[in-house]
């Protein structure tokens, strides 16, 4: 028995979350205006007729997007800011060190097409207000864990979250002696007890 062999690779079939996650990769390059049927299809290297298999059209496309970005925002909010009893400041450190001390290019980049893409919408507007609602509180309750008054602890949260997204659109050696020992400063005073 012969087995025939073709010369043609076998199609590449996408489900829905390949579709998605290529989609939030096509968001982060190019906005929300980028975000058609026949980019993501180039960008896969895929014909566009597998995408009205998963979807109904763009909009539904979009809604999925938007939730994906989400569950993975607070998934991560949660894992950075869940410690132990007695941790907490411990804890602020960690969550000061990973978003600051590492620069992820394509994380800032999904960010912002987010937050453009808000500016348009007041329906994604919702969810990011909803997203950065839990990254608040999440960090609000390490420093109220820390014994920090409410009031103070809602400050600090927002000084938190602004400096490691504002230090993260900046260029600067983030890797040197001189950068760690900065990083620590900052986090010495926001974490003060």
């Amino acid at each position: 028995m012969t087995t025939a062999t073709t010369d043609h690779p076998p199609k590449v079939q996408l489900d829905r979350s390949a579709w998605v996650r290529a989609a939030i990769e096509v968001l982060a390059k190019e906005g929300i205006a980028g975000v058609r049927v026949e980019v993501i299809a180039k960008h896969c290297k895929v014909t566009k007729g597998s995408f009205y298999w998963h979807f109904k059209d763009r909009h539904d496309l979009l809604e999925a997007m938007l939730q994906y970005w989400k569950e993975g925002r607070i998934r991560d909010i949660v894992k950075q800011t869940q410690a132990e009893a007695g941790k907490e400041r411990e804890r602020i450190f960690h969550v000061i060190d990973v978003y600051s001390a590492a620069r992820n290019r394509k994380g800032m980049h999904i960010e912002l097409a987010i937050r453009d893409w808000a500016r348009r919408d007041p329906a994604v507007e919702a969810v990011v207000e909803e997203v950065e609602k839990i990254r608040l509180e999440r960090a609000g309750s390490l420093f109220l864990a820390c014994g920090v008054p409410p009031s103070e602890a809602a400050s600090r949260s927002l000084l938190l979250y602004s400096y490691v997204f504002g230090q993260s659109l900046m260029t600067f050696d983030r890797e040197g002696p001189e950068a760690a020992a900065v990083r620590h400063h900052i986090a010495e005073i926001i974490a003060k007890a």
